[in-house]
């Protein structure tokens, strides 16, 4: 890549608060937010656990006109891009339009909204469907609203790749800035709570069917039983390093050093799955050797065969034990397409305050995983380098690699950005 890609602001809404500081606290605190799904009566369904974002008012963070033409997983990530731009110190009307581009990711697309028009459909009849149902599901609508709102008119995209698309995202979001792009709106959220959103995700028989919050997602742990699910995410800005010093920013978080993506052959092939590769990759991409990765962010699927196969990656790569790893969305839930972007964040504010955030919940890990799991606490170390892993349902795989920057980033013109 010929231009540097360094992260300029971060917007949270997640399980753990709304807004960075308030997420980074909770998070360290090391308490599960888990508890009973409420956006429907979930009483029937075997799946009663969730990780929700609390005290989201809609009509608070979102334009009226918008609400009722989008879906509540749209309504997450405008909310977190306001609170990225706000972050990163940027107004959009200030800036070349098309040199902004827009790259999110989705899992679930707008399935509360697209349960709310079935039921009608079928209860009152077609011509009660509303003409938003074309498009409030579909899953390139949060990039659409992003870019119509701010009036962002270069590349826009979305991933589609379940947990694996948030990291996805932000590799496309460091690829166009190579292409023309300066200034990339980026990551995810998912909200996949309806009925019929619900029973699509309990059809992969990974999801844990436990009563239990403080039980019900362990990943790594030898009584591991599935994951609970979550909603929110995070939107991050990404911008060329150069133009973030003739802006002017007066904070950069960290850089966008390497990243890499595989795909896994299929059930019953005899070929080795390919997290490994794109672990490798990810670091020959940032120049980074795996003795300088300080803390591995774990895509942690809370499936035993799942957690066994990421653990000899991982070891495969550092040796046994041979680098911090950790999970703190084994607190809010895996979000989908909002955990890689989550993990990011969290990645970023350990290389800023030197702090690893924990897993919590992990009572007994077998020893042949060989991992040195972060637990319960967080754990007080310098950090330098970040790696990301995340895994989607049917074969994707995405590494990500951040790291910090110098004090000041020197740009062309001689301009500096501060850290």
């Amino acid at each position: 890549m010929s231009r540097r890609a360094v992260v300029t602001g971060l917007g949270v809404v997640a399980p753990t608060g709304i807004g960075l500081e308030d997420h980074w606290a909770a998070t360290l605190r090391g308490r599960s937010v888990l508890g009973p799904l409420t956006r429907f009566d979930a009483s029937r369904y075997p799946v009663r656990l969730a990780g929700q974002v609390p005290d989201f008012v809609t009509k608070e963070r979102v334009p009226s006109r918008v609400i009722p033409q989008t879906d509540h997983w749209t309504h997450l990530a405008l909310a977190a891009t306001d609170l990225a731009l706000d972050d990163a110190d940027a107004r959009p009307a200030d800036l070349p339009e098309y040199e902004m581009a827009v790259m999110t990711a989705s899992s679930s697309g707008g399935v509360e909204f697209g349960q709310r028009e079935i039921e009608r459909l079928w209860r009152d009849g077609p011509r009660h469907v509303g003409a938003y149902q074309s498009i409030a599901w579909f899953y390139a609508a949060t990039t659409g609203q992003i870019s119509i709102r701010h009036g962002m008119r270069g590349p826009c995209g979305v991933v589609v790749a379940e947990q694996a698309g948030g990291l996805d995202a932000i590799g496309q979001a460091r690829r166009v800035l190579d292409e023309g792009a300066t200034f990339v709106v980026s990551g995810g959220t998912d909200a996949p709570f309806s009925p019929y959103g619900l029973t699509c995700q309990i059809s992969n028989g990974r999801l844990s069917e436990s009563t239990d919050p403080k039980a019900a997602y362990r990943p790594f742990d030898g009584d591991a039983a599935g994951y609970v699910p979550g909603e929110g995410g995070a939107i991050v800005i990404v911008e060329d390093a150069d133009a973030a010093a003739r802006r002017g920013v007066s904070r950069v978080y960290g850089e966008i050093a390497g990243y890499a993506a595989t795909f896994d052959p299929p059930p019953g092939s005899d070929r080795p799955p390919t997290l490994r590769r794109a672990i490798e990759r990810a670091l020959d991409d940032a120049g980074v050797p795996p003795a300088d990765v300080d803390v591995v962010f774990a895509d942690a699927a809370g499936v035993p065969e799942l957690d066994r196969r990421e653990a000899e990656a991982i070891g495969a790569v550092f040796g046994d034990h041979g680098v911090p790893v950790t999970a703190p969305k084994s607190m809010t839930g895996r979000m989908y397409a909002g955990s890689g972007p989550l993990d990011l964040v969290d990645a970023l504010l350990s290389i800023r305050d030197g702090v690893i955030p924990p897993t919590v919940g992990v009572r007994r890990i077998p020893a042949d995983y060989g991992i040195d799991l972060v637990r319960d606490l967080p754990r007080r170390v310098p950090v330098r380098t970040a790696l990301l892993l995340a895994r989607g349902y049917g074969g994707f795989n995405a590494a990500l690699v951040v790291r910090a920057v110098p004090d000041a980033v020197a740009a062309a013109d001689g301009t500096t950005v501060p850290r």
